[in-house]
């Protein structure tokens, strides 16, 4: 576990909240208090925004798992989903603690690809290193362009992230250049304990200092991200991707969005 203290984050500071030091926040002055008579009735009332990280902020609703899938195959790697998706789950578990956290997203990447080819047969490093590229690269550029939204969200509403994640997710951040756009980041591996426990949504609450009902939650996981905001009584909205057309929202009534950029209309 990492110690309590500062740690520099995109020039911002992020401090270690007393009382807990695996959650980190960075210090920020909020003057901002959400806007009334938004264009969205999901925007009222709400004063802190949380997202998920891995399939949400870095791609359209998409999870690791079925970009993998997706890169392997083109890689022409011997998948089938019913197989890939255990021999994914074990490689993606085995990372958890098992990394510093000073790794980078590319090194994260890299580890995963190189490990989940071997696991599908390949031995060849080639192979992994161009799904990691195409991963990292892909990721990257929606997070680029998912910046200039998250700049207007942070002016209106105190932004967090709280994701599963391998104990890396303060550094991943930092190289994804988006770390001082949020108040807080909490990693599962940090806090020890995953989505859909509400502890992990509430060690952001008590940072942010807002209330479950004050707070909006988005992220792509029916069970992990929509569930588990649900059990702690924070609205949430799903960012679908490419979901079955056929799969309902959590609750019934709630937004769903099939693009990051759809979250101005509700929220700004």
């Amino acid at each position: 576990m990492a110690q309590a203290g500062p740690v520099a984050l995109n020039g911002g500071t992020v401090q270690a909240p007393s009382g807990n030091p695996a959650v980190y926040h960075r210090t920020v002055c909020d003057e901002t208090s959400p806007g009334r008579g938004s264009r969205a009735e999901v925007s009222i009332l709400t004063s802190a925004v949380l997202f998920d990280f891995g399939g949400t902020l870095d791609a359209d609703g998409v999870a690791w798992k079925s970009r993998f899938f997706r890169l392997c195959r083109d890689e022409g790697l011997p998948v089938v989903r019913e197989r890939f998706d255990p021999v994914f789950h074990a490689v993606d578990d085995a990372l958890v603690g098992g990394i510093p956290s000073s790794l980078s997203f590319e090194e994260t990447v890299g580890r995963l690809a190189t490990d989940l080819a071997r696991a599908l047969g390949s031995a060849d490093d080639a192979v992994s290193k161009r799904i990691a590229v195409r991963f990292v690269d892909d990721s990257l550029e929606r997070v680029r362009q998912n910046i200039p939204l998250l700049a207007r969200l942070s002016g209106r509403y105190r932004l967090g992230i709280v994701s599963n994640f391998y104990g890396n997710l303060v550094t991943v951040c930092h190289n994804a250049g988006i770390g001082a756009l949020f108040s807080v980041i909490v990693d599962s591996t940090r806090v020890g304990c995953v989505k859909p426990d509400p502890r992990i949504f509430q060690s952001a609450l008590d940072v942010l200092e807002t209330a479950p009902a004050d707070t909006v939650f988005v992220g792509d996981s029916l069970p992990r991200d929509m569930a588990g905001a649900r059990a702690i009584g924070m609205r949430h909205i799903w960012l679908a991707g490419d979901a079955a057309p056929h799969q309902a929202p959590c609750c019934p009534g709630d937004p769903v969005v099939h693009s990051f950029g759809d979250l101005e209309a509700l929220l700004l």
